[in-house]
């Protein structure tokens, strides 16, 4: 293998455009490989040596960790500005800090963090009078943890541990164990542990290689779970164990053989039955047994492609959301107990072209129905014999959703609400007097959102479709055109990214940046059209609608032509590298995270995680007409000779979403044919996954690294 060595003791740069004495970056070797699709099509993929499933190749180690060096050697002069990021975006967290408590089977449950430690603490309080979700987070913040039970300290569970991060936790119906998982390398492989909360032991039930989360059934010894694939990571089978025995010995209650679909475990409101819950991208189909004694699961609806629908049990029926019978934006059914077929469903509540159904909670009187109008989100409280209202909002850009509402006889209503000036607010209104009560706003010291605007604007696409842009900025602020700007999308899977406040962003509108967010098509901010408007063969809205988000905005005055950063990670790196190829002139800087950007390799590659779930997201490419189409956009086969933007892009070696060898072929090959001067930074962690570094700070040291460099090449002041 080809590198180049790089020297830790290099001469200082300069911080506002890397010198002369900048060092050389890593070159990788390059070694013949065709990538063969079913149709006969060949492509040449020379840095495919670079995957190693186990992570074992000394040459592959040896290139990322050379790749490390260089990034250590060349932001070595910005080790100051990454500090002073790092040190304003930990002041505006409250070290001590506590989740609103909720309340459910006679206990209060919260989570909580002690000043310099990285992981939560998770605990609960008995019932009591005079004990609520007030009372309890006075006590917490008083530091009064008189009877508190600690149910989890992550902190000691992660003590020595590179990455650490816990799954899912699920307390029997008796109250008395807590299953919960661990996963020590970012893969999301998750290993199930059971606590005894009276004695404070781990049980010996250990079971590795799960999808992270346990269902109780009544009698609290047995419980579901499900096991993931060893190869592909897919979530595969369904597992009763019963607490000990072996785990080799657990029962085969269900095995989804269609590798396109997800699958998930729960209890319905009512908690009268454990659910399997199977979600393709275009179809779902729920499987249920009696919680009180599991047997068979039944279906309640076979799946069909294109008929959508999750389902939940209160009040002696089932209600389902659904898009069957032509509900583009969904609409919301009913069924009888016994139901098993979709001729059994009763309209509840009518489909509306213009308003997304996105959930529905049950209570006791009334539901609650998140749903979208207008790019926006609303809480709609549905009431029994059919009046109607909606919770209010504040501001014309903002993020507001269910909160936790576990109990559903309780007649107050949790929801959430956030915005890009508004630190992340828990609400509570009573749905039979009116009254709201705020229960926390996110405590963030030193900040004051009178400081910052945030403005709703609309931007045209080259096709004429409105784009909606939440878009914000510190007072003061002159839209004269000279501004640096940092522009954020994700626009895949119908994933809405909606405006909420960021304890890092405020640091970048300090220093003068003005930060917006494209509501692009792939999302489904805009409903469900909005969604198949930027999927499939109709990908490349999602990257031009950026694109043209970006002009609008830089016409408008809101920032230079040559001082604005594009950022998007997962899907959203696809998106980077898209608009990079297509735009480079549109773009000062690029930040990828963990980028999808070798798409038709991967979709082609049945063996990788999630490739087949997600062929009615890309296509399939051994169908010629979707190969023919992903090539036409796949970042790693469009780079091409030309001058690209200053790009950072990060990873981990131990991603099981987006593996690490994508973004690793993509840095190699961008280096070969970028004809420009801006430099290309890859950033590996070699001890994490999708997600990063584990604990609430070491992340941020990340996103510091990342943003000093950015700042570098907008020229912004430090």
């Amino acid at each position: 293998m080809k590198m180049t060595s790089i020297a830790l003791g290099l001469a200082l740069m300069s911080l506002n455009a890397f010198a002369a004495d900048t060092p050389t970056p890593p070159d990788a070797a390059k070694k013949p490989y065709v990538v063969k699709a079913p149709h006969g099509a060949e492509r040449q993929d020379e840095y495919y040596w670079l995957r190693d499933d186990k992570r074992e190749n000394p040459d592959m180690l040896g290139y990322l960790k050379a790749e490390n060096a260089y990034a250590d050697a060349l932001l070595g002069p910005l080790k100051p500005v990454q500090d002073k990021l790092y040190e304003e975006i930990v002041a505006r967290i409250k070290q001590d800090d506590a989740s609103v408590p909720y309340r459910e089977r006679g206990w209060w449950h919260y989570s909580r963090f002690e000043a310099g430690k990285d992981y939560p603490i998770h605990a609960r309080r008995k019932d009591a009078p005079g004990i609520d979700a007030r009372s309890i987070l006075a006590a917490n913040e008083a530091a009064d943890f008189n009877g508190e039970e600690v149910l989890l300290d992550v902190n000691v569970l992660a003590a020595g541990k590179d990455y650490y991060a816990v799954g899912g936790r699920s307390l029997s119906q008796d109250n008395r164990l807590l299953a919960y998982s661990d996963d020590t390398n970012g893969r999301r492989q998750y290993t199930l542990r059971v606590k005894d909360l009276q004695s404070g032991k781990t049980l010996p039930d250990t079971i590795p290689g799960t999808a992270g989360y346990a269902v109780w059934a009544d009698d609290n010894k047995t419980f579901f779970y499900i096991e993931n694939d060893p190869e592909t990571l897919l979530s595969t089978r369904v597992k009763k164990h019963v607490l000990g025995t072996d785990p080799k010995d657990d029962v085969l209650v269900y095995e989804e053989t269609d590798d396109t679909f997800y699958m998930g475990v729960g209890r319905t409101r009512d908690d009268k039955y454990i659910v399997i819950g199977l979600d393709s991208t275009v179809s779902n189909e729920t499987r249920y047994t009696p919680a009180a004694a599991p047997g068979a699961f039944q279906v309640l609806a076979p799946r069909a492609r294109d008929v959508e629908y999750d389902a939940d049990h209160h009040g002696g029926r089932w209600v389902i959301r659904t898009n069957a019978d032509g509900a583009r934006n969904f609409k919301i059914v009913t069924a009888a107990d016994n139901s098993s077929s979709r001729k059994d469903w009763k309209d509840w509540v009518a489909h509306d072209p213009q308003v997304y159904i996105e959930e529905i909670e049950l209570f006791d009187g009334h539901a609650a129905i998140a749903e979208r109008s207008g790019g926006l989100e609303r809480v709609r409280i549905l009431k029994d014999g059919g009046a109607s209202e909606y919770v209010k909002a504040d501001e014309s850009a903002y993020s507001m959703g269910l909160d936790a509402n576990p109990e559903a006889d309780s007649p107050w209503l949790r929801y959430s609400y956030t915005s890009l000036t508004t630190p992340a607010t828990t609400y509570e209104l009573n749905v039979q007097t009116g009254e709201r009560r705020e229960l926390k706003r996110q405590p963030v010291p030193g900040y004051d959102p009178a400081n910052y605007v945030t403005e709703r604007l609309w931007a045209t696409a080259r096709d004429g479709t409105k784009i909606p842009v939440s878009i914000v900025y510190r007072k003061g602020f002159q839209k004269n055109g000279k501004a640096a700007l940092l522009q954020y999308a994700y626009g895949s899977y119908g994933m809405s990214m909606d405006p909420g406040f960021s304890v890092t962003t405020v640091s970048l509108l300090d220093r003068g940046m003005v930060y917006a967010l494209a509501h692009i098509r792939g999302g489904q901010e805009m409903g469900r059209a909005w969604y198949e408007d930027g999927k499939l063969l109709n990908k490349k809205n999602t990257f031009t609608d950026f694109i043209d988000v970006t002009g609008f905005l830089v016409k408008q005055g809101y920032a230079a032509p040559d001082r604005v950063a594009a950022h998007g990670g997962s899907a959203g790196g696809l998106l980077m590298g898209a608009v990079a190829n297509m735009a480079p002139d549109a773009y000062r800087v690029i930040l990828s995270q963990v980028p999808f950007v070798d798409v038709v390799t991967t979709m082609l590659d049945p063996t990788i995680p999630l490739t087949t779930n997600e062929y009615d997201e890309w296509g399939n490419p051994e169908q010629k007409p979707f190969y023919d189409y992903m090539l036409t956009y796949s970042p790693y086969d469009n780079l091409a000779k030309k001058a690209y933007p200053a790009t950072f892009v990060g990873t981990g070696l131990w991603d099981s979403q987006v593996q690490y060898w994508e973004p690793a072929k993509y840095v190699a090959r961008l280096r070969d044919l970028n004809t420009g001067s801006e430099p290309v930074v890859f950033r590996i962690n070699m001890e994490a996954g999708h997600g990063g570094k584990s604990g609430r700070f070491r992340r941020y040291r990340e996103q510091a690294e990342m943003y000093s460099f950015m700042l570098d090449r907008l020229g912004v002041g430090k």
